[in-house]
């Protein structure tokens, strides 16, 4: 088996070629460890050259009422609130404050450190 770093874009590019290639491969197969192997080059070489920015905690919410058909009065009742509170925290004219990250997190799932960028 021979693997080599990915270094440049390059490798980068034949990396994801043979995934491509060998993608499906049976677990503790030969082939099915170079899947792994190359999988975990690819996205060490991805996270130092892509790295994603930062998630705004105020959008991250909006995203997941989205997804989830939630409305602000939802939310205000999902977190014993107030309508008018939820608005101000997500028109940002309130900040978020820790019970409020805590309610977000547990009945939203969103991640904590999400939360408290």
């Amino acid at each position: 088996m021979n693997i080599n770093p990915i270094k440049t874009e390059q490798d980068y590019d034949n990396a994801l070629v043979e995934i491509e290639q060998i993608w499906g491969a049976a677990p503790n197969t030969p082939e099915g460890d170079r899947l792994d192997i190359i999988l975990l080059l690819v996205q060490n070489f991805e996270a130092k050259n892509y790295p994603l920015p930062e998630l705004d905690p105020i959008e991250a919410i909006k995203y997941e009422m989205e997804e989830k058909g939630l409305r602000q009065s939802d939310i205000a009742r999902i977190f014993g609130i107030s309508k008018s509170k939820v608005s101000e925290v997500l028109n940002r004219k309130k900040p978020l404050t820790l019970n409020f990250i805590k309610s977000v997190h547990k009945n939203l799932g969103i991640p904590a450190d999400v939360l408290l960028a």
